[in-house]
Parts: structure tokens; C-alpha cells; sequence
């Protein structure tokens, strides 16, 4: 008799202890919720072109970079941010999405070069070869997804121009090219199209 009555007084403590919600198994929790809903923002079914989904967020909250690249004096190229509604996580952060937090992407031509938890960087001139290429910068949140704004994630664009130096010319005298900047998807860059940097 005492095998039934050790049941009973077991499930008894539990609705007191926890309410009943709290004996239910995790399985039969989930199945009668639903999805769970994301901590920040609204997951699209849209992704970036690594598979990442976007969060959108309202245009009030959302965070903003710009993108400013110039030459630099060992013939490569010296990248800015400038981040608003922003700040860069540190290394390490917990993998959760929180509203203006996270890490930037780096791109060239739509290729990953780095991931940055700074709003600066250098980029090796190999990684810019002669002609006119696009360094893209893209903020995500620590959770690897991409922070959108209207269905499109939050980056800007700089066009970049390499030359190679004229006859004659030392690498080192000569600034590897031009850049121009503008926002994909907002105006938030800046580049500078009047600096050529060609040599004489």
C-alpha cells in the first residue's frame, strides 16, 4: 500500500512547490506554446549570402555604421566605422541577441575578410588588387544574426579604386588608389572621392 500513497505524496509537493506548470515535462511545455519568440526584433526568413538570417527592427531603434576607407602610407588601406544606436561587444559575449549590440562583418566584393569588434581596421593591399572593388561593412548582433531595418540589413558601402604606381614611381611614394563611399541601404558613410593618390 505504501508504493501507491510514495506516488501521490511526490506529485502532491510538486503542484505545491511549482504549480502545475512547473511538473509538466519540457516537451509537453514547448508543444503547447508554440515557437518561442526572439528576445529582440523579428527573424525574417531572409538571409545574407553566409546563411544568416536577418532581425529586423523598427527604424527608430535600429543601429546605423558608415564606412570612411583611405590609403595609408604602406600601401593599403585604413578602414573607419561610425557607429550609431551601436557598440561593439567584446570578444567572448554571449551568443544572444541584444538591441544595439554585437560585431561588424568586413567585406570586399561580397567576401568575408574579418569580423570586427572595433570601429577600426587595416586592410592588406593584396586584399584590394588593381581596379575598383566594394568594402562593405554589415553590424550583427552576437547571435550571428544581421540587424535589418525594411527587410535589408544595416550596412554601408565604400567604392574603392586601386592603381598601381606610374612608371618611374617607388611603392612607397605613391597611395594605393581612391575611395568613395555610399549606404546600400542608408546613407551613413563617408569616403573621400577627391583623393586620388596617384603619383606624379
Amino acid at each position: 500500500m505504501s508504493w501507491t500513497r510514495r506516488p501521490l505524496t511526490l506529485l502532491v509537493v510538486c503542484v505545491l512547490l511549482t504549480g502545475a506548470a512547473g511538473c509538466a515535462s519540457g516537451d509537453a511545455r514547448e508543444r503547447g506554446s508554440g515557437a518561442s519568440p526572439t528576445p529582440v526584433g523579428t527573424l525574417l526568413e531572409g538571409r545574407d549570402a553566409e546563411g544568416r538570417p536577418y532581425r529586423q527592427v523598427a527604424q527608430r531603434d535600429a543601429p546605423d555604421v558608415g564606412i570612411e576607407v583611405q590609403p595609408d602610407a604602406a600601401d593599403g588601406w585604413d578602414v573607419r566605422l561610425t557607429v550609431r544606436k551601436f557598440r561593439f561587444s567584446r570578444a567572448g559575449a554571449a551568443g544572444a541577441a541584444v538591441a544595439g549590440r554585437g560585431l561588424a562583418h568586413l567585406y570586399v566584393d561580397g567576401r568575408l575578410v574579418t569580423r570586427l569588434r572595433t570601429s577600426e581596421y587595416r586592410l592588406a593591399a593584396h586584399l584590394v588588387p588593381r581596379g575598383t572593388h566594394h568594402v562593405t561593412a554589415r553590424l550583427y548582433a552576437d547571435d550571428g544574426t544581421a540587424w535589418a531595418v525594411d527587410g535589408r540589413p544595416v550596412e554601408s558601402t565604400a567604392d574603392v579604386t586601386a592603381s598601381e604606381p606610374g612608371p618611374g614611381a617607388t611603392p612607397s611614394a605613391s597611395a594605393p588608389g581612391e575611395a568613395r563611399t555610399h549606404g546600400t541601404r542608408r546613407i551613413g558613410g563617408r569616403g573621400s572621392p577627391d583623393r586620388a593618390g596617384k603619383a606624379s
